[in-house]
C-alpha cells in the first residue's frame, strides 16, 4: 500500500483526505480528514481576481495540510482546484506562489474533469450502488450535476449558480428579502430549466456531496455538532430541504450560527439549500443520499487506478 494525500481547494471550503491505496484489494483505505474554509472565491464572480488575503488563506491551509500529510506519513500529495481557480485571470499567479511557498503543485480542473471525479468518489466503496444514479455537488462556484453507472458517465453539467457565487450576487442581507429570495430563485431556475431535462432517467438515486449538503443533513438531524460518520449515506427527503429552507429564509446570521453552521459557511447556506431545493422540485426528486465524500476520493480512485496498471 501506498499513502497519499488528496487536497481539493473549493471556492468557500478546502478538504484534505489522506489515505491509503491498496491495488491488492482495490480499497482506499481513509487515515485522516481535514477541512478549512477559505473563502477563496470572495469577490471573484464580480472581479475575476483572487485577491491577496483569499491567497494568503489558501497558502496557509495548504502548508497546514502539508504538515498534516508528513504528520501521517503521506508519501504524495495531490491537489485539485475548481470554480475559483478556473475563473480567476491571476490563477497562474496563485499557483506560483502556492509552489514557492509550498511545494505543491495545483491542478485546476475543468467542470467536466471535476463533475467525473467527483461522481466516482461520491459513491467510492458504498453498498449497494445502483445500476443508474445521479451525483448533485453544489460548490461556492459551480453546481456539477453528473449521471451514469459505475462503468460510464452518461450525462453531466457544469452550472455557474454556486452558494457563494449567487449570495454574493443578490442577497445584500440576512435574511434576505422577498425580492432577493426570488430574484435568487428565479436565477437558479433560469439555469436548471432545460439543463435538467437529460437527468429524469436517474432521479430515482440521487447522491448529493461536498458542504452545502453535508450542512443540510446536520441541520435537518437536529445536533450541534457535526459528526460525518452519522451523516454519510443518510436520506435526505424533499419535505425536510422544503421546511429547512422556509427556516433559513426567515433567519439572521446570527440565528444561523446558533444553529451550529461554521462562520464562512453560514452566510451562503440558505443560497446553497435554495439551489438544493430548486433542483429537487425541478427534476422530481422526492429524497436523495448525502455522501460525506466528493472529489478528493474521485482524485484517490485516479491514484489508484494507476497503481493498478503498474503492478
Amino acid at each position: 500500500m501506498k499513502r497519499f494525500s488528496f487536497i481539493d481547494i473549493g471556492t468557500n471550503t478546502a478538504l484534505l483526505l489522506v489515505a491509503d491505496l491498496d491495488p491488492a484489494g482495490n480499497r482506499i483505505v481513509p487515515v485522516a480528514h481535514r477541512q478549512t474554509i477559505i473563502r477563496l472565491g470572495k469577490n471573484v464572480d464580480e472581479q475575476k481576481i483572487i485577491d491577496h488575503a483569499a491567497m494568503q488563506r489558501l497558502i496557509q491551509c495548504i502548508l497546514d495540510f502539508k504538515e498534516i500529510s508528513k504528520e501521517n506519513g503521506a508519501q504524495s500529495i495531490v491537489a485539485a482546484g475548481t470554480s475559483a481557480l478556473r475563473d480567476a485571470k491571476n490563477r497562474m499567479e496563485i499557483i506560483d506562489e502556492v509552489v514557492m511557498s509550498s511545494d505543491i503543485v495545483i491542478k485546476t480542473l475543468t467542470g467536466d474533469e471535476e463533475a467525473a471525479l467527483t461522481f466516482n468518489g461520491a459513491v467510492a466503496g458504498m453498498p449497494d450502488v445502483p445500476e443508474l444514479f445521479t451525483v448533485i455537488d453544489i460548490g461556492g462556484g459551480s453546481t456539477e450535476i453528473t449521471m451514469g453507472s459505475l462503468e460510464k458517465i452518461e450525462q453531466s453539467i457544469s452550472l455557474d449558480i454556486g452558494s457563494v457565487r449567487l449570495t454574493e450576487r443578490i442577497f445584500t442581507s440576512h435574511p434576505p428579502s422577498e425580492t432577493e429570495f426570488l430574484a435568487a430563485r428565479n436565477e437558479i431556475n433560469e439555469n436548471l430549466t432545460g439543463a435538467l431535462e437529460p437527468f429524469f432517467s436517474g432521479r430515482e438515486h440521487v447522491y448529493g456531496v461536498a458542504g452545502t449538503l453535508t450542512t443540510i443533513a446536520h441541520l435537518v438531524s437536529g445536533e450541534k455538532e457535526f459528526d460525518p460518520d452519522t451523516i454519510h449515506n443518510v436520506t435526505l427527503s424533499y419535505d425536510q430541504v422544503r421546511q429547512l429552507l422556509d427556516e433559513l429564509r426567515e433567519s439572521s446570521l446570527e440565528q444561523i450560527l446558533e444553529r451550529g453552521v461554521p462562520e464562512g459557511r453560514a452566510d451562503v447556506i440558505t443560497m446553497g439549500t435554495l439551489i438544493l431545493h430548486q433542483f429537487m422540485r425541478l427534476l422530481g426528486v422526492i429524497q436523495l443520499h448525502v455522501s460525506v465524500q466528493g472529489l478528493r476520493y474521485g482524485l484517490a480512485l485516479n491514484e489508484l487506478q494507476k497503481l493498478l496498471s503498474e503492478a
